[in-house]
């Protein structure tokens, strides 16, 4: 998902956010609640939490003097359970279920992700662990298992990317029963999280795109693009250049069509060097000022 952004207000439009949770202070951690916003507030990276339970909480490190690793709700915890970054741990409280909504870092601005991915610790059984992933709409976009191995204190991922911004929150479920002091496994499987990693939030613009591609001609080169919906987008821009200077090509902005099944798009850069390797970008522009990038497409020499 590319470049790892810095945990700040704002939205870098590319890249990536992670949270590893070991930044928590001590006073927000076992045996307290970490605040449902503190990863979009305390530390901006984009993502409110919630649980149909009681509660959300990030395990003791040593210092504190609360047993690590969840200890503080079972005592064998820490033998069932490994951080895969130290020294702590995320989970629910009194369920097993943690719902992800992104926002635009450190604002109220619902967002989009192009995809989202964790890892959990003591997967025991196949089907019980999962990730839904849902869009705008709140439609779901599809429901992942995460993979079960033998043992404890060992580590599974899943994580899934959609290539383009449609997801808009994310459903966990670990395991099949909320941690306690009483389990009664084989048939209990209870999990826990560590890392989250997830595209950069931003802003719902009304384009997803669904591809882009272009290629040389006997008059420049031929750009196209497609999108899969839309709605309220003013438009389009066409960039060409290198990374850190774009320049623009169109002079009036490649309308939109407005379509909520999406619209197919062409553009012919007719001052392209013909024996030269290319980038461009895209630049949709939402009716309310938001924007979204597509690119680099790399076009090589005709």
């Amino acid at each position: 998902m590319g470049t790892l952004n810095p945990n700040v207000a704002g939205s870098f439009g590319t890249g990536r956010r992670e949270i590893n949770w070991d930044g928590v202070p001590d006073a927000l951690a076992a045996p307290n609640f970490l605040p449902a916003d503190f990863f979009n507030s305390n530390s901006p990276r984009g993502v409110i939490f919630s649980t149909p339970g009681t509660g959300l909480q990030v395990s003791a490190n040593a210092a504190s003097g609360t047993p690590v690793e969840f200890g503080n709700i079972n005592a064998t915890y820490p033998t069932v359970f490994a951080p895969f970054s130290a020294p702590r741990l995320f989970t629910a409280l009194g369920s097993n279920i943690v719902d992800v909504t992104f926002f635009v870092a450190g604002s109220a601005t619902p967002a989009l992700v192009r995809g989202f991915g964790a890892v959990f610790s003591d997967v025991d059984l196949p089907t019980t662990s999962s990730i839904t992933f849902f869009d705008v709409a709140d439609a779901p976009l599809g429901t992942f298992f995460v993979p079960a191995l033998a043992g404890s204190e060992t580590f599974s991922f899943l994580g899934v990317d959609f290539q383009s911004n449609i997801v808009s929150a994310v459903r966990i479920s670990s395991g099949n029963a909320a941690l306690g002091p009483n389990d009664a496994p084989p048939t209990t499987d209870v999990v826990v999280m560590d890392d989250f990693i997830y595209g950069e939030p931003n802003g719902p613009t009304s384009a997803t795109f669904s591809s882009f591609s272009g290629r040389h001609t006997l008059r420049g080169v031929v750009l196209r693009w497609r999108t899969a919906q839309e709605v309220g987008s003013l438009g389009f821009n066409v960039y060409r250049g290198s990374v850190g200077h774009r320049v623009r090509l169109n002079r009036a902005i490649v309308r939109a069509r407005g379509s909520v099944a999406g619209a197919g798009y062409a553009y012919r850069d007719a001052r392209a060097p013909r024996q030269a390797r290319l980038r461009y970008w895209l630049e949709e522009v939402g009716a309310d000022g938001s924007h979204q990038w597509r690119g680099p497409l790399v076009v090589s020499a005709g």
